[in-house]
């Protein structure tokens, strides 16, 4: 609760005499909460607002900042559920340019020109002012190390939360962003159909280039009442490569589920060829050459 609501209810001095008794603490300017809620006392210097978990450090945050601000980068990743902000990671809160508010210790301001916080820019999810999904990921984007970036574009597009092109557009309203390059390439493997970072790995070093044909990517086919999508798909040849993770080999559940599915795409003439991760990662000119040789073979069938 903020002191300007407590003392609308009760004497300020009973506010000061429950901070002083213990049963209180102050996590940020003019922010308290029962002290329940805070697993151990601060050292002296210390602030007590990084001791809260997660979802009471984001609610004290916009208590303090007092309807002045909404959910931001990272944070707001988070609140869309595409990205887990781990603990110690800073909330982060957009606000409007000179409207007063100044960084914290874990409490990033950014300060936006023209920001607004009705929508279409800023909406409720979870009970929370957030700023749009498209906006979030841009913003974001910089902050993680290089390698984590692509995920929560990834999942948001996967999810279906958004698309590439709305997420091009957000990137068209800022002017300056680290990395905008290779979030720009990015965008452009997910609308090519790529949808997760060994298909993209796939694209950039095994499946495109001299000799290799135009693929389709996550191909919708049906086949009587089933439907599947196949990962990178030579249509004039009818093979589906097949690109397997980590996270499927050895698994006997999911190489039953292959099978069955690699069985019915035969009964249409579709030819599934599996390509575990370590080989594609490791072994990328063998696994072209190895694609590039089915491929001419399926032709040479196909004319004779």
């Amino acid at each position: 609760m903020t002191r300007r609501a407590a003392v609308q209810v009760v004497p300020p001095w009973v506010l000061a005499h429950a901070d002083r008794a213990g049963q209180l603490r102050r996590v940020l300017p003019g922010v308290y909460v029962d002290a329940a809620l805070v697993p151990a006392a601060p050292t002296a210097g210390d602030s007590t607002f990084p001791l809260l978990d997660a979802a009471h450090r984001v609610r004290a945050a916009l208590a303090w900042a007092q309807g002045r601000a909404a959910l931001g980068g990272l944070t707001a990743l988070d609140v869309w559920g595409v990205r887990g902000q781990p603990e110690g990671e800073p909330v982060h809160l957009d606000v409007v340019a000179d409207c007063g508010l100044r960084p914290r210790p874990h409490l990033v301001i950014h300060h936006r020109e023209g920001f607004s916080l009705a929508p279409p820019r800023v909406v409720t999810r979870r009970g929370l002012p957030v700023v749009r999904l498209e906006r979030a990921l841009v913003d974001a984007w910089p902050l993680p190390p290089p390698p984590q970036r692509p995920a929560a574009v990834i999942r948001a597009v996967n999810d279906r939360l958004t698309t590439p092109a709305r997420i091009g557009s957000a990137l068209t309203t800022v002017s300056r962003l680290t990395g905008r390059a290779q979030l720009r390439t990015l965008l452009a493997l997910l609308t090519a159909g790529c949808r997760n970072p060994l298909e993209i790995w796939g694209h950039d070093h095994v499946f495109t280039g001299p000799g290799m044909p135009t693929f389709r990517r996550q191909a919708r086919i049906v086949v009587g009442r089933r439907t599947m999508y196949l990962d990178v798909y030579a249509e004039r040849e009818r093979v589906d490569f097949e690109l397997d993770g980590a996270t499927t080999h050895g698994d006997p559940r999911q190489r039953e589920i292959d099978l069955r599915r690699d069985a019915l795409l035969a009964t249409v003439g579709i030819l599934v060829v599996r390509f575990a991760r370590h080989r594609l990662v490791h072994e990328p000119d063998a696994v072209r050459h190895e694609v590039s040789a089915i491929l001419a073979t399926r032709r040479d069938a196909a004319d004779t």
